[in-house]
């Protein structure tokens, strides 16, 4: 039976349509490093936050097709920090958490395995050239819930921001949807949803969600040329 891997999260995450591009998210990138006998469906989409996706129903979406053996990937935080916005905003300790809780519990429910995905770091940096993180308490407060749940946790926060404090910042706009006309620092071209997606897989390897057989290219440059944007028809 196929594994399917199922990706609940943000714009950082989603598929983009071909009107987007540039512009990519890193689980239009995940499928390049898993092997074929794996399945991604990625239900990310632009401007959720953990409450959001909950409340539009997309996360009862995914626990209505998860079967057992299944892994949903959760990857919430950028727009959980909206304090203007009351339909997204959570509270890293309180209300953030209590939202993560019902995605482990729902996917453990059916037999599929959560895992926690902190949020991948935006592009920012100190005037001494420093890579910054951005979301406050959320990371801290994941790890917590990660550790009090017994959930496999990918620290995507802590590898993304090492990442691009080694990159440096002229090197990240490569990787951030940088273009003649936008300054984007927070979403990301083919070169940064290449990056993270390998980030991902490698965590869920050295987590022992995947084995050895499950994944591939880890250690290969995959060119930008093989993220590919549906048309909106698709």
């Amino acid at each position: 039976m196929t594994t399917t891997l199922y990706i609940a999260g943000d714009s950082t995450a989603a598929r983009k349509k071909a009107a987007h591009a540039p512009q990519a998210g890193w689980g239009m990138a995940l499928p390049l490093f898993l092997h074929r006998d794996l399945d991604v469906r990625n239900h990310a989409v632009d401007g959720r936050s953990s409450r959001s996706f909950a409340d539009e129903e997309r996360l009862a979406g995914i626990l209505d097709a998860v079967r057992p053996g299944d892994v949903v990937l959760v990857q919430f935080g950028h727009n959980d920090q909206k304090t203007e916005d009351p339909t997204r905003h959570t509270e890293p300790w309180t209300t953030y958490q209590g939202f993560l809780r019902r995605y482990v519990e729902g996917a453990r429910a059916r037999g599929a395995r959560p895992v926690l995905l902190t949020s991948v770091e935006r592009r920012a940096f100190d005037p001494e050239g420093n890579a910054v993180p951005t979301h406050g308490e959320y990371p801290a407060a994941m790890r917590a819930l990660a550790q009090e749940e017994g959930v496999p946790l990918l620290d995507i926060q802590a590898l993304s921001l090492a990442l691009w404090g080694k990159l440096g910042a002229e090197e990240t706009k490569r990787y951030f949807h940088w273009t003649a006309t936008t300054r984007d620092d927070t979403h990301f071209n083919p070169p940064g949803a290449i990056a993270v997606a390998r980030l991902v897989a490698a965590g869920l390897l050295s987590e022992g969600i995947l084995a050895p057989g499950d994944v591939r290219r880890l250690g290969e440059e995959i060119p930008a040329s093989w993220i590919t944007w549906p048309t909106a028809a698709s």
